[in-house]
């Protein structure tokens, strides 16, 4: 059956869950208002809005852990109250989350009849039996986990699998996937779509909640929008495109989402960045490029080519085994990322929750950690001064947030993104390195990312960019380098940058 014919019959089917009208508001802050959400059995159904648009509130509904102060939810046309997670669980709703979390020291079966586990005599855990159940649901699932292995070590795409046993183990009618594939390779979500479709196939309702919108359009039949908490448009895929989409999440058109001037003649200035025969045993091999100022260099290719490696050791966090970085033609010493910044080097990490931020502490401290030394007087950090740099670049950076001191980890993932870029920013750097500057963040946002990049780059800097999204590397980059197998397997001037010379030579295909 086709996507197009299982929306239909879909459509047909009363829904099993209903949010109707739902609002939900944290002190004078309206998370949600007057939202009507419905899912169906053997349909995948998106939701899609910018960061701060009220999908996770929602999906904290679903689970139980908020309660609406206004409106409804029913289950098969009964209203239901959900007081908890283990309601939801009662009432067949399960979530799974971007980041699973798992007893990494308990087994798979474990883990997925944790609470629940099969007794025998005198109440035994009949751990021959959990084994079977849970090889079943693997089955069904048509993956091969052994249930037996430690659930330490997984990766995330397994993780999320296990999840989904679980939730197939409590015979679960509604699956909730908060941005599942944020953190998986293309064949792992290739995997993942295969699950999800079988599941949609067996009666499941999915909501699937992503900013990647080929990913809505492959997989969903039905897309729902929210903006600024409120309820824009349910309508089915096929009757939709990005730019419609892209209209109603942000309220505009974003025309400017690439914002790069034409593609000059010459650089624009001196080679600020060299690297000459970089290797790395077992990683990348003679790698060399030149980032001059004023431009944007865009390190293209496939996950696990050696794009992070290459920017992790030019930085000097991993030190290589031959080759040289030169900065404005002065040799950095290999292996010291504080010699790089004193060059002038910035990184901005893929990562930005472990690498690039300290979660617990406030959003002033976060955006000024990098120059903590200058903001002191007499030995003593000046509170002032502090709050009024974070303040000056929340504001350049157009950074939402409720107060200065607040955890950076009340941000939005979108504004948590700008204050490592502010962090680094605060620098002053001649080059910025940034890996995956836009994974993981709304489209509203990625444009100001963008803008930001392209600011910074007239402005002289010059700009070093990781990304495995091919229409930002040609929507961006004045080059783009393609990496394969951890070398250099194609330099493409800005006009020559299609997705097909870009994907030939990433997979090491003549051009």
């Amino acid at each position: 059956m086709s996507d197009d014919d299982a929306a239909e019959d879909a459509a047909t089917v009363p829904p099993v869950l209903t949010l109707h009208e739902v609002t939900k508001a944290f002190g004078p802050v309206v998370a949600t208002a007057d939202v009507t959400l419905a899912l169906r059995a053997g349909e995948v159904h998106a939701l899609v809005g910018e960061n701060g648009a009220g999908k996770s509130t929602l999906v904290k509904m679903l689970a139980g852990v908020h309660q609406p102060d206004a409106g409804r939810l029913e289950i098969d046309g009964r209203p239901v109250w959900l007081s908890g997670p283990a309601d939801a669980r009662d009432a067949g709703i399960a979530v799974i989350y971007q980041e699973p979390t798992l007893f990494p020291d308990l087994s798979v079966a474990e883990n997925i009849f944790m609470g629940r586990q099969p007794t025998g005599r005198l109440r035994r855990i009949d751990r021959t039996a959990m084994h079977q159940a849970a090889a079943r649901l693997f089955e069904r699932l048509g993956v091969d986990i052994d249930p037996r292995r430690p659930a330490r070590g997984l990766s995330i795409a397994d993780q999320q699998l296990v999840e989904i046993a679980k939730a197939l183990s409590v015979q679960a009618r509604v699956l909730v996937m908060d941005e599942p594939t944020a953190a998986l390779s293309g064949v792992e979500v290739t995997r993942l779509f295969a699950v999800v479709r079988a599941l949609r196939g067996q009666g499941a309702a999915v909501l699937f909640i992503s900013h990647r919108f080929d990913e809505v359009f492959a997989l969903c039949q039905r897309v729902t929008v929210l903006r600024d908490g409120r309820l824009v448009s349910t309508d089915p895929a096929d009757r939709l495109d990005v730019e419609t989409l892209v209209r109603r999440m942000v309220g505009r058109d974003v025309a400017a989402l690439y914002p790069r001037a034409e593609e000059t003649a010459e650089p624009r200035g001196d080679a600020v960045l060299q690297v000459r025969g970089l290797t790395r045993h077992g990683s990348f091999a003679d790698v060399g490029f030149a980032v001059h100022a004023g431009e944007i260099v865009a390190l293209a290719g496939l996950v696990g080519a050696g794009r992070s490696e290459v920017v992790r050791a030019v930085f000097g966090i991993d030190r290589y085994d031959a080759g040289e970085v030169r900065v404005g033609g002065r040799p950095l010493p290999p292996g010291s990322p504080r010699a790089a910044m004193a060059a002038g080097l910035a990184l901005v990490p893929e990562d930005r929750r472990q690498q690039g931020l300290v979660m617990d502490m406030s959003v002033e401290r976060n955006a000024t950690l990098t120059r903590l030394r200058a903001l002191t007087r007499l030995g003593l950090l000046s509170g002032r001064r502090e709050r009024d740099a974070a303040q000056a670049w929340a504001g350049r950076l157009r950074v939402r947030y409720g107060r200065l001191s607040d955890a950076v980890g009340t941000l939005s993932g979108g504004n948590q993104q700008k204050i490592v870029l502010a962090k680094w920013l605060a620098t002053s750097p001649r080059v910025l390195i940034v890996d995956e500057p836009t994974r993981g963040i709304d489209v509203g946002t990625k444009a100001e990312v963008h803008r930001i990049m392209s600011d910074l780059a007239a402005e002289g800097i010059a700009v070093l960019m990781v990304s495995s999204e091919l229409p930002e590397v040609l929507g961006m980059a004045d080059r783009v380098l393609v990496m394969h197998e951890g070398r250099i397997a194609a330099e493409l001037p800005r006009r020559q940058a299609t997705e097909e010379t870009v994907m030939l030579a990433a997979t090491g295909q003549e051009r």
